[in-house]
């Protein structure tokens, strides 16, 4: 492994396990992690790539979270980043899990565990949302943008269409407006 690709490897092990401990909300707070960290700070993507790795991790099995760290791993640093980037997500939450499963039964009815709960989720919302505007500015690039999008959540709101097959008709839309668009600048 060469020394930069090593380097890039346990930064990636040691920010990821900083994520999976200290991150709460789920997998849409920890990209705004991600993108705050690797976007603004270190600049080792762009908010496009994020983007990219939150769609396509969230359009195949698995968690989402899990997928796109993974796919950040690989495209940082090779298959040891793709290691790195899942044990760090991973390794907390199944440890603090573990804990939760074998504390619950103490924990469950108190009141002071519940306000704190209650806390975290309303300082979590809007990290979220801090996120989705930042991925929404960088994914949308045009007015056919928008019209996916539009069509993409109406679907969902009012429709039982699998989100994979959204997915997939949107990237569907996208290779026609490409194809189209270059069919026109040809001509």
């Amino acid at each position: 492994m060469k020394k930069n690709q090593m380097g890039r490897t346990l930064d990636i092990f040691k920010t990821f396990l900083k994520f999976g401990c200290f991150t709460f909300g789920g997998g849409w707070s920890i990209v705004a992690q991600i993108q705050k960290e690797y976007v603004e700070k270190k600049h080792w993507i762009t908010d496009e790539e994020l983007l990219d790795f939150t769609s396509v991790g969230r359009s195949i099995p698995g968690l989402m979270i899990g997928n796109a760290s993974v796919l950040f791993g690989y495209h940082a640093a090779g298959i040891p980043g793709a290691l790195a980037a899942l044990l760090g997500i991973v390794i907390p939450p199944v440890a603090i899990m573990l804990g939760v499963v074998f504390l619950y039964d103490l924990v469950k009815d108190n009141p002071y565990v519940d306000r704190a709960m209650t806390g975290v989720r309303a300082a979590v919302v809007p990290i979220i949302f801090s996120a989705l505007l930042k991925l929404f500015k960088s994914g949308m690039k045009n007015a056919y943008c928008y019209l996916i999008a539009a069509g993409a959540f109406a679907l969902c709101l009012f429709t039982k269409v699998n989100n994979v097959l959204i997915v997939l008709m949107g990237a569907a839309a996208g290779l026609i407006y490409q194809e189209v668009k270059s069919r026109r600048d040809l001509s």
